[in-house]
């Protein structure tokens, strides 16, 4: 059984750090692109970050320069690495994997949360205080 569990999410101040981290369970990830999505209340899930197979990135442009998504191959595991937190980035964040593994990474960024064929976890609460 496929199972996405994430963790890491927290309250912090504006200006703070937080790490999430996704763990894979039931299924090696390692030839498809992996993601973070995020939704905050009354919005729709949007795409924050995109990992494809070979390790190349993609980003929203409210978190370039401030977020950076990585993976361990090896223990089947995905990180969102958040600096310069703004109360802007108040969301639930999920981990997400493109089961397609032929769409692009842009593309999907934008459109996952509209797509079938992923896989998601529960989510982990991020707040950030002004």
């Amino acid at each position: 059984q496929v199972q996405l569990v994430e963790s890491g999410g927290g309250s912090v101040q504006a200006g703070g750090s937080l790490r999430l981290s996704c763990a894979f369970f039931g299924y090696t990830w390692t030839n498809y692109q992996m993601g973070w999505f995020r939704q905050a209340p009354g919005k729709e899930r949007e795409g924050v970050a995109v990992i494809d197979a070979d390790g190349s990135t993609t980003y929203a442009d409210s978190v370039k320069g401030r977020f950076t998504i990585s993976k361990d191959n090896a223990k089947n595991t995905l990180y969102l690495q958040m600096n310069s937190l703004k109360p802007e980035d108040t969301a639930m964040y999920y981990c997400a994997v493109d089961g397609a593994s032929d769409r692009a990474a842009d593309w999907w960024l934008r459109k996952g949360p509209d797509l079938g064929n992923n896989y998601w976890g529960q989510g982990t609460q991020v707040t950030v205080s002004s």
